[in-house]
């Protein structure tokens, strides 16, 4: 593995990824919420700060860019589709782009839904997929700028990918995401374990991201919309999966 990752908590609830590629020492942050966590987990390790990855434009991930960059001079990378809304862009990568941090190569997906121009970078040598809102353990981010088809599609794009990648999404949300999803299939074995799981690691003060993206096939019910199980839960056919998925989403909305 080339990539050390470290998670750092912010807010009331985001994490935001430090991110240093070994060998040739570049440090990237993942969606800087803010700009002090960061530098200062940067410095107590000796590193210095040499990019921004950006998924999305939404403040909980850019709020500490132009800091950042006036701090270090860092290289702020984000997604071509949004790049009026990153701030400080100076690299625009976008839908089969590959873009090399240091000597580890990330491939990039638009993955539009959550905002119309969200983009996810993975890290295919290290398992390591960085998708901001658009996947979260046990869960997906909310429709806001994009339509049900487009999200849909962005999460069928990002379930191809192996089941050993590991999940790094931006927020601790799973254990309330867990509360929901048993509620759409309540007879998948795997998700009750899994819930019960969470529930302990979070009374224990534990993370519970990354996940893996097997993990998230088993159990994910954003990830799920071909399971029978959830489909006899909606009331579904299963012949229309953007249809169950977007009826998942909905009653997320009201959970």
């Amino acid at each position: 593995m080339a990539l050390e990752i470290v998670r750092l908590p912010v807010l009331q609830d985001n994490y935001v990824w430090l991110v240093r590629e070994s060998a040739s020492g570049a440090v990237a942050v993942v969606d800087p919420a803010v700009a002090d966590a960061p530098l200062e987990a940067a410095k107590a390790r000796g590193w210095k700060i040499t990019h921004i990855l950006n998924t999305h434009h939404h403040a909980d991930h850019v709020g500490g860019n132009l800091t950042i960059k006036q701090a270090t001079g860092c290289v702020i990378v984000g997604p071509r589709a949004d790049r009026a809304r990153i701030p400080g862009i100076e690299i625009e990568v976008g839908d089969g782009d590959s873009y090399m941090f240091g000597e580890a190569k990330a491939q990039v997906f638009d993955v539009p839904g959550h905002t119309s121009g969200h983009i996810a970078y993975w890290f295919a040598d290290d398992n390591a997929l960085f998708c901001g809102d658009t996947l979260f353990a046990l869960g997906c981010g909310r429709v806001f700028e994009g339509t049900m088809e487009q999200m849909w599609s962005s999460l069928a794009k990002l379930r191809r990918l192996p089941d050993a990648t590991r999940v790094y999404c931006a927020h601790e949300y799973t254990q309330s995401n867990a509360r929901f999803a048993v509620t759409v299939e309540p007879d998948n074995a795997a998700l009750a374990a899994r819930a019960a799981k969470i529930n302990e690691m979070r009374a224990r003060g534990e993370p519970t991201v990354p996940s893996t993206l097997g993990e998230e096939k088993a159990t994910n019910p954003f990830l799920r919309p071909d399971s029978p199980l959830l489909q006899k839960t909606l009331g579904l056919p299963a012949n229309d999966l953007v249809a169950v998925f977007g009826e998942t989403r909905r009653r997320k909305d009201k959970f």
